[in-house]
């Protein structure tokens, strides 16, 4: 018989709860977006269609770039990594959503929730960092056109890109390692439509202080640096464009520039909203699954249009396609 004082301890609050260790959990429950019948399947129409619009939209950004050799410059190059970011970023987590909705199945397998949290936790990280690179490549084609292309040779954009990527999946890799150090207990109901830090870890029974802390610091510090270089190239292209004697260019440039404006407002937004608060986990569950479908499942969606299918040469490419 096993003594007293061999027993774990558990805090008072917890007595009478089973406890296990994360390595052991099977599955998880996905909240889901409706438990209502009638709701579900007019909720599976719309995101199957705004889904295959993302990935016919980006999927000719990338036809495009690879059929046409004028779109082989820096800006371009860019946009299809963006235009990639944008198709695995909602495959993450629109298929399973859909299987859910379809079925009402809202299981989970632990591997599948470890890998849907990780990837997407990686793409989104990569395209802070992305949009990062992209506001300074147009500050440089902007405002030092002369020196513009002795700067962002082929080596430096295949150079920044892979870092972009490198940068995004480290740093999902040490917030999954750490997750993997807390222990939950009975529920294992995740409070979102998909795996994703901060509702996985408010299932734990563990202290999570610290785990919001690291959210909260690494991806402060990430996030505010790619901020930064984005806003003062903003700043920068502002002050620039002001100086175009030409009212129409002067327009042109400032349509160009409040499209993309939206874009990295709205992504930046959600973003922060639900990984940079350290209390993301304790907000309205509505409200963050409205949020996680605004970065996750519209803005890949609006991406191509702002950023690509606008283009001249873009569109060129397309009719030449069409026609034949």
């Amino acid at each position: 018989m096993e003594l007293p004082s061999q027993r774990p301890e558990r805090p008072p609050w917890r007595e009478g709860v089973d406890c296990f260790n994360l390595t052991t959990m099977t599955h998880f429950i996905l909240t889901g977006l409706s438990d209502l019948p009638e709701v579900r399947c007019p909720l599976f129409v719309f995101f199957a269609v705004t889904y295959h619009v993302t990935l016919v939209g980006n999927g000719a950004i990338l036809l495009a770039i690879g059929m046409e050799r004028k779109l082989c410059t820096p800006m371009y190059y860019f946009l299809a990594s963006m235009t990639l970011l944008d198709i695995f970023c909602p495959s993450a987590t629109v298929p399973k959503m859909l299987d859910n909705l379809l079925t009402g199945n809202r299981s989970i397998s632990f591997l599948g929730c470890a890998l849907q949290f990780y990837f997407l936790v990686a793409l989104v990280g990569t395209e802070v960092f992305l949009l990062a690179v992209m506001a300074y490549d147009w500050y440089m084609s902007i405002c030092f056109p002369f020196c513009y292309t002795l700067i962002m040779t082929k080596a430096v954009c295949a150079q920044l890109t892979a870092g972009t990527w490198a940068a995004g999946f480290l740093n999902s890799l040490l917030h999954i390692v750490s997750i993997f150090h807390l222990s939950f207990c009975k529920s294992n109901q995740v409070n979102q439509y998909y795996c994703d830090i901060p509702p996985v870890v408010a299932l734990s029974f563990s202290s999570i202080y610290l785990e919001e802390m690291l959210v909260s610091v690494v991806g402060s510090v990430s996030v505010i640096g790619a901020f930064l270089t984005t806003f003062i190239s903003y700043i920068d292209i502002i002050s620039t464009i002001l100086k175009i004697q030409s009212v129409e260019g002067k327009h042109k440039a400032f349509s160009t520039f409040a499209s993309r404006l939206l874009v990295v407002c709205l992504f930046y937004g959600t973003a922060i909203f639900t990984y940079i608060s350290p209390s993301s986990s304790h907000h309205s569950p509505d409200r963050d699954r409205l949020i996680a479908m605004l970065y996750g499942v519209i803005t890949p969606m609006l991406n191509p249009m702002i950023y690509s299918l606008r283009s001249t040469e873009v569109k060129a490419v397309h009719s030449r396609v069409l026609c034949h």
